[in-house]
């Protein structure tokens, strides 16, 4: 899943990223609602983890914001505030859930996954190029018949080539995706990625899937021939 974290407050930011990370998710952390603002602009996120308390205004704020431009992305509310009233407010703004501080990170990662099961019940579309089926409920995929053993990062690879098939997806595209922001340019993980996933999904004599496009990216498309 890959999560925003809207909080200014420093320490405990990068202490809840840490957790989400150790535990498959990408994460970018937002200090502000103007932070924010630029990185949802940029691309999508699977669920935010939201402060209400934030140095430029009201997290409700983007909560609203969001609900009015039609984004249904799950928004967790994270806040000091107990009161019933602010936790009424924050589901009535068009929050999916609340979490008080402070909080275990279990919890946490609970709510993240009942918000994204959620979210999935309104989203569920079947993937599928040609032979591969990838189901975004389940992280199951297949070629054919043949099931496809994916870990969580070759599946959230694999969903976003094949949301934009035919279509050369650059690696600085794909890091911004399916990576966080602390992701190393220079590194070559989304090769080690695609390799794995081309053993994987055109490894057994299939038709060839995943293809490279020398200096441009990779791209998932039937028709390909090199």
């Amino acid at each position: 899943m890959r999560v925003l974290l809207v909080e200014d407050e420093r320490r405990l930011a990068d202490a809840t990223a840490r957790g989400l990370r150790g535990h498959a998710h990408a994460v970018d952390v937002a200090g502000s609602l103007a932070e924010a603002r630029r990185k949802l602009a940029l691309d999508p996120y699977d669920a935010i983890v939201l402060d209400l308390g934030l140095p430029d205004g009201p997290g409700l704020a983007l909560v609203q914001e969001l609900r009015a431009q039609g984004d249904p992305t799950p928004v967790l509310i994270l806040t000091a505030r107990d009161a019933l009233d602010d936790r009424i407010a924050g589901l009535d703004s068009g929050a999916d859930d609340y979490l008080v501080k402070p909080f275990a990170l279990e919890e946490l990662l609970a709510r993240l996954r009942a918000v994204g099961r959620r979210a999935v019940a309104v989203r569920p579309d079947i993937l599928t190029i040609d032979t591969l089926r990838l189901d975004p409920a389940t992280q199951a995929g297949a070629r054919g018949e043949r099931p496809l053993e994916l870990t969580t990062t070759e599946f959230a690879l694999l969903a976003f080539l094949a949301g934009h098939p035919g279509e050369v997806c650059s690696r600085a595209r794909i890091a911004a995706k399916v990576w966080d922001e602390n992701y190393d340019p220079f590194s070559n993980i989304i090769d080690v990625y695609v390799a794995r996933l081309r053993r994987k999904v055109d490894g057994d004599g299939d038709r060839p899937l995943l293809h490279t496009v020398r200096g441009a990216g990779y791209v998932l498309d039937p028709d390909r021939t090199g």
